[in-house]
């Protein structure tokens, strides 16, 4: 069965998809990176066939963007920076446009991927810059333009904005991205946040950030990426540090209790303001020409639905159908034409 249609039918009612300016088909390591528009509208519209949320998450980039890299796309990098905001504002417009004009307009729009140092460096850089002030200008600039074209797409006036970091874990984190983004006037939706243990922190830490930011900033808080193994993998040296974070066993059940305590902690944030959570890479399945960086799908290498997918309706059943729950499958139909298979029943 198609793999979206067996996480609907387990209880998942949003899914996120990335997009990037002008990418390679596969990055450096094997990984797919051919999220152009022609692709990512494709998988909308599997989204949207199902009665699900789509949230797209546009990189502004040519490839991954992340705390550690937020690469200007390619044939941008000449544009001087009043250039450079028109180049976001019109990209923003556009693509939402497309969206729009294909009948897959989404429901939320994410200006950027883990911002927390800014986009489009050096130029919206933000950490670890000699003049932060001038840097915070640059950068919100950029944010405001990215959500002007958003507003000036049709339909763009009903669409949530998302701004995301990634430190899920960081009370610290957090109250210094978005009390600078507020200070400079912003105006956003949702706060996104990323959380993976190794890297974020203990649960206690989680639920600590969700606490402390639904307390201090109004808006919604939305969990867009986390996940856990299914079966051991080695991290190297970093389970020196954040391994020690990662207190539920990686196997199958121990992937599912993960994802029962991080969706009762954010459901549990204050005022209601914890809105869902969403699973990077749920359709991560071995396939041959594809490589595959982790083991937290929601699926074995066999592509049977694993706990935690079947958990997803208990949760669903429990929550209500107002809490968002699902993943970012972005690469799922990559993986469909290089021969991967998925099935919710017993094999």
């Amino acid at each position: 069965m198609d793999a979206i249609r067996i996480l609907v039918n387990n209880g998942a009612n949003c899914f996120r998809l990335r997009l990037f300016v002008n990418p390679k088909q596969r990055d450096e390591w094997g990984g797919f990176t051919g999220n152009n528009l022609e692709y990512t509208i494709k998988l909308a519209k599997r989204v949207k066939e199902v009665n699900a949320l789509l949230v797209l998450d546009p990189h502004y980039s040519d490839t991954w963007a992340d705390p550690g890299k937020q690469y200007t796309p390619e044939a941008w990098r000449s544009l001087n920076f009043d250039q450079l905001v028109e180049k976001v504002y019109e990209y923003t417009r556009d693509t939402v446009t497309a969206f729009h004009d294909e009948g897959v307009l989404p429901d939320m729009v994410q200006i950027g991927n883990e911002i927390t140092c800014g986009i489009l460096w050096p130029v919206g850089k933000v950490c670890d810059v000699e003049n932060p002030e001038q840097q915070w200008v640059n950068f919100t600039t950029l944010l405001k333009a990215g959500i002007r074209g958003l507003r000036d797409a049709p339909g763009g006036s009903y669409v949530k904005v998302i701004l995301h970091i990634h430190s899920g874990g960081s009370w610290e984190t957090t109250r210094w991205f978005f009390s600078n983004i507020e200070r400079h006037g912003v105006e956003y939706d949702v706060i996104g946040l990323s959380y993976y243990p190794i890297w974020h922190g203990s649960l206690h830490d989680l639920k600590d950030n969700l606490t402390r930011t639904a307390l201090t900033f109004n808006e919604e808080i939305f969990l867009v990426e986390t996940g856990y193994s299914y079966r051991p993998v080695d991290f190297g040296p970093l389970e020196e540090t954040g391994g020690r974070y990662m207190v539920w066993p990686k196997t199958p059940s121990g992937q599912a209790k993960f994802l029962e305590d991080v969706v009762q902690a954010v459901y549990e944030t204050p005022h209601g303001k914890g809105i869902g959570v969403l699973w990077w890479y749920p359709e991560a399945i071995p396939v041959d020409g594809l490589t595959v960086l982790n083991a937290t799908a929601l699926f074995d290498e066999r592509g049977k639905a694993l706990p935690a997918l079947k958990l997803f309706k208990k949760i669903r059943q429990k929550l209500g159908s107002s809490f968002l729950l699902g993943g970012d499958v972005s690469s799922l139909a990559e993986i469909e034409r290089l021969g991967g298979v998925y099935s919710d029943v017993d094999m």
